[in-house]
């Protein structure tokens, strides 16, 4: 099974700029972004078709966050900018092999270990 290690995330002012890393181990049809907020359900921010670089990318979060691939590397990024208190939370990158709803958590079946993202305002 595909592995997926993450890097990144920590603290930042609103305003502010974070990068993810998800480094997989091999390779997976789609790496996604999903998001656990205090409260909320797991949410999908971004995600991307490895294969043709396809992206999908959440209402919530466009035009600020950008997910992006290093095929050399079998790395996802997501770029986080102009980041406000509402994005504090858990960010984890999932990998799954199915063509389906990317934003689906159930169709994932790799999860890297998952990062803490804190915004201060």
């Amino acid at each position: 099974q595909v592995q997926l290690v993450q890097s990144g995330g920590g603290s930042v002012q609103a305003g502010g700029s974070l990068r993810l890393s998800c480094a997989a181990s091999g390779y997976i049809y789609q790496i996604a972004w999903f998001r656990q907020i205090p409260g909320k359900e797991r949410e999908g921010v971004a995600g991307i078709i490895v294969g043709t670089g396809r992206k999908f990318t959440a209402d919530a979060v466009k035009g600020r966050f950008t997910v992006s691939q290093d095929k050399a590397k079998n790395t996802v990024y997501l770029q986080m900018n102009s980041l406000t208190s509402e994005d504090s939370g858990t960010y984890v990158c999932g990998g799954s092999d199915l063509a389906t709803q990317w934003n689906a958590a159930r169709v994932y079946t790799t999860w890297g270990q998952g990062a803490q993202v804190t915004v201060s305002s």
